[in-house]
């Protein structure tokens, strides 16, 4: 693969470093908050999931949903609780965490707590939202507009990095979730992935968002979580550092995204997978 920059996130105890010469990093977690008791519950297997395999993980969970098809679909517990359960699962499991922002002035407040600050793809040429997030000096995980063409990214890059304080290393993960084709569907160019990684930036592929179909059940996002397999393979084989998956114990009652996340119980099988392939594809 291509050499990157890597980034450093700053965990309660250890640092992870994302980028070439690096482990392969899993951001992982449920689409949103919705109780602290499941939260921890789903952060505590993934911490053990990936200290079994040598895997550097960031723990992912939304405190609000602000971009759900319905008006009526469950949004989160809020910014106050969500941030709540989510400085506990840094203090007391020791591993990084990331959620989404959508508003410039939650930038500052949430980075207090996270350690990465993520831009969801719709948002991703929303100027005055990337300049709040980058001069927190924290570590932005921006997702490419769906809409958008992977050479688009250099200037989302450009906007972040232009505005992060000084004296501030690298501090950009791009990452890919699929492209519109047509209506209620997304494809995945794996062109796409060399090609951001070429502006010397981390690049995460996100398995299952991915997989999704923009309101394929009508009122919500509807999926199919079995092509998250063969699509996370075929990424890391690509060449990517890192890789977003959603999860949850039994996602078919989760409140969002559950028709594409990837069942809790077989984190692990994908996971050593994806470990293999990453190992192989680091030595071409």
């Amino acid at each position: 693969m291509r050499a990157v920059t890597p980034v450093k996130v700053n965990g309660q105890q250890t640092a992870i470093n994302i980028g070439s010469g690096e482990f392969l990093t899993i951001i992982a977690g449920p689409c949103v908050i919705e109780n602290r008791d499941l939260t921890m519950r789903i952060a505590e297997q993934l911490v053990s999931i990936c200290a079994r395999l040598g895997l550097p993980l960031i723990f992912k969970a939304s405190f609000d949903k602000a971009n759900r098809t319905s008006s009526g679909a469950y949004r989160g517990l809020g910014i106050q609780e969500g941030l709540a359960v989510l400085e506990s699962v840094h203090a007391e499991l020791g591993v990084p965490t990331v959620t989404d922002i959508h508003e410039a002035q939650q930038a500052a407040t949430v980075a207090e707590v996270c350690q990465v600050l993520q831009i969801p793809a719709f948002l991703a040429r929303q100027t005055d939202l990337l300049v709040a997030a980058a001069q927190t000096g924290a570590v932005i995980n921006v997702k490419k507009g769906q809409f958008m063409a992977p050479t688009d990214m250099q200037y989302v890059l450009g906007k972040l990095n232009g505005a992060r304080p000084q004296n501030v290393g690298a501090r950009v993960l791009l990452c890919e979730r699929g492209t519109f084709f047509g209506y209620g569907r997304l494809v995945n160019d794996m062109q796409a992935l060399p090609i951001m990684r070429s502006f010397d930036a981390p690049v995460i592929f996100d398995a299952t968002h991915s997989v999704q179909q923009p309101g394929g059940l009508g009122g919500a996002t509807g999926g199919n979580r079995e092509m998250v397999w063969p699509l996370a393979r075929a990424a890391v084989a690509a060449g990517v550092d890192g890789v977003f998956l959603e999860t949850h114990p039994d996602p078919d009652t989760s409140p969002s995204d559950g028709p594409n996340m990837v069942p809790l119980q077989n984190v692990e099988r994908l996971l050593r997978q994806l470990q293999a392939i990453f190992e192989l594809s680091t030595t071409w």
